[in-house]
């Protein structure tokens, strides 16, 4: 199925730069295991981003939202 992924970052800083909020969206097609497998690490992990974003060395708040897309 398709996924719509949200990532909402605010108060960051990227290679040395401070952000205010950065906003990335993106589809991904992925079954209803994989989207469970996503949720489930970026709920445990607290430094799922900066483990991830090459440059990325703090993040104040951030949020991932997770939709699935109707097929039309």
């Amino acid at each position: 199925m398709k996924i719509k992924f949200t990532l909402t970052m605010d108060d960051l800083e990227v290679d040395g730069k401070q952000i205010d909020t950065l906003i990335l969206d993106w589809v991904s097609e992925l079954d209803s295991n994989e989207v469970l497998a996503i949720s489930h690490r970026w709920i445990t992990s607290q430094n799922f981003l900066t483990q991830r974003m090459t440059g990325l060395t703090r993040v104040g708040e951030s949020s991932l939202t997770i939709e699935p897309m109707e097929d039309f």
